[in-house]
């Protein structure tokens, strides 16, 4: 394998692909929710766009475990964020467990991104209509 082989993704656009086991239900919680509208659908899927990064919410049989974050957002004010999602109905999790406590849905993650110049990072989750993990970060410079 040469260092070209090594790079055949590197330069590759990523989408996330989020499965939906009512295509509705999500739809609409996407949009009630999160203010998100698709920019292009097809039968069984659903892409959206932020900031020139895809995503597709997809009709499955399958289940999202909802156990990890699958998709996140970065946003420069994640109280703001928060907060107005919060007033949408979004539930946000709350984790109290050795290193790692949210306060109102937010965690303080220290050591997170130092290759982004962050000395940390702040941190939300919720789950979507269909039990996806999402989450929401605001660097900590």
């Amino acid at each position: 394998m040469n260092a070209d082989d090594r790079d055949l993704l590197a330069g590759a656009h990523v989408a996330t692909r989020l499965p939906a086991q009512d295509l509705e239900r999500a739809r609409r919680f996407y949009s009630e929710q999160l203010g998100l509208e698709p920019v292009d659908e097809r039968p069984g899927g659903l892409l959206y766009r932020c900031e020139g990064v895809d995503f597709v919410v997809f009709r499955s049989t399958g289940a999202s475990p909802g156990t990890f974050t699958q998709m996140a957002w970065e946003v420069d004010d994640i109280e703001a964020v928060v907060s107005e999602l919060k007033r949408r109905g979004v539930v946000f999790e709350e984790a109290d467990v050795p290193g790692f406590r949210t306060r109102g849905g937010i965690a303080e993650i220290d050591g997170n991104y130092p290759s982004k110049g962050a000395r940390g990072e702040r941190g939300a989750w919720f789950r979507d209509s269909e039990g996806n993990m999402l989450g929401i970060g605001e660097l900590v410079v």
